[in-house]
């Protein structure tokens, strides 16, 4: 798997922005089929830092309704990477 294709985006929020001004952890939507391992790889290339921690969650797609029809939003995966503590990403 390509490093962009692991990377899907960056998720800036604001609770996303509050944790990279203090614990200098950064969000991203992952492919889903896509482990620690090579995420952390995929920062490390991409972004060029040193990773120390990273952390994955399975978000669930969540019920909606358009009309009379129930529908269902896409579910996708997160991670949370930890850098060290001389690097940052400028994208945030």
């Amino acid at each position: 798997m390509d490093d962009y294709n692991i990377i899907i985006k960056p998720l800036v929020t604001e609770q996303g922005m509050h944790f990279a001004n203090t614990k200098n952890a950064y969000s991203f939507e992952v492919n889903k089929k896509a482990n620690k391992v090579q995420i952390r790889g995929a920062v490390e290339r991409l972004y060029s830092v040193k990773v120390t921690d990273v952390r994955t969650a399975n978000i669930k797609g969540k019920p909606r309704r358009r009309g009379r029809t129930m529908g269902m939003t896409k579910s996708w995966k997160k991670a949370v990477v930890v850098l060290g503590e001389d690097y940052h990403i400028d994208l945030f």
